[in-house]
């Protein structure tokens, strides 16, 4: 599979389809009569009554035959198929009817978001954009994961470290989730920027040669965490229990600047005895 952009009466009839299916009749109060429904979920005659359309709108909208509904429709949609917040979202951005964050995606950081990163110290900080690319960074950081600086620019992203670099993939304790989660992100940002040709030629890289990231984009989590933990486990360090925070600027609602703190007094003994060691080369 490959990706050159974002079709987005395709991708809101698959999303659709399958939002569908993942429901429980029986949270409806609907009978399941599971011997009479040949696929999982609920019938699109179902969805249409919950959300106020006909059952042929549903259809068309399934079969991505053209149809841009409304912010009006989307909403009821949302609600029906029960979203959360974030898929919510991403279906408003496959409707076209959420204003765009960016008029162009960031490349290179802002001058005073960078000069605040390295002041951040010691807190590891790093700047990054919508498709994770890393902007900025401050000397903690480098201590913490790698040396951002010694990477060709097409590796400083941190999905692409996360699925790819042979120190940084062994990293993380419960990697799979870390990846889980950084592709639903990605695939919201799809969503908000489907002109944006860069972030295209990553997901598709991603899709033809890494049979993780192709499996877990194919079930079209949508996520968009600004909080939560994450465990390292440093061959040279033992683990550290890392709570991250991701902000963004009014200014540059393109640019994410994220913050890691240790999580308990040993992981703060650990991060400060790691990011005070000088680095070997």
């Amino acid at each position: 599979m490959t990706t050159t952009g974002v079709d987005p009466a395709q991708e809101l009839a698959v999303f659709l389809r399958a939002r569908r299916e993942r429901l429980d009749p029986g949270d409806f109060g609907l009978p399941s009569r599971r011997q009479a429904r040949r696929t999982p979920g609920l019938r699109r005659e179902e969805v249409a009554e919950l959300a106020g359309v006909s059952t042929d709108y549903i259809v068309r909208l399934e079969q991505a035959r053209g149809l841009r509904p409304s912010a009006a429709v989307v909403e009821s949609l949302a609600r029906a198929l029960r979203l959360a917040p974030a898929e919510r979202a991403y279906l408003f951005d496959l409707a076209q009817q959420r204003p765009r964050t960016a008029d162009k995606p960031a490349t290179t950081p802002a001058p005073q978001l960078a000069e605040l990163v390295a002041e951040l110290s010691p807190l590891p900080a790093m700047l990054l954009n919508h498709r994770y690319d890393i902007l900025a960074w401050n000397t903690e950081m480098t201590r913490l994961l790698v040396d951002f600086e010694a990477l060709p620019p097409s590796q400083r992203n941190a999905m692409w470290l996360c699925l790819r670099h042979p120190k940084i993939r062994e990293y993380y304790v419960d990697r799979e989730r870390v990846v889980r989660e950084g592709i639903a992100h990605l695939r919201a940002a799809w969503a908000v920027h489907p002109d944006d040709r860069a972030l295209s030629g990553l997901i598709a890289d991603f899709l033809a040669h890494d049979e993780e990231f192709a499996r877990l984009w194919a079930e079209r989590d949508v996520q968009v965490n600004a909080r939560g933990r994450k465990v390292l486990r440093r061959p040279d360090a033992g683990e550290i229990a890392l709570n991250f925070e991701v902000l963004m600027p009014l200014e540059d609602p393109d640019q994410r600047l994220l913050l890691y703190r240790a999580a308990d007094e040993q992981s703060r003994a650990t991060l400060n005895r790691l990011v005070s060691t000088q680095p070997s080369h």
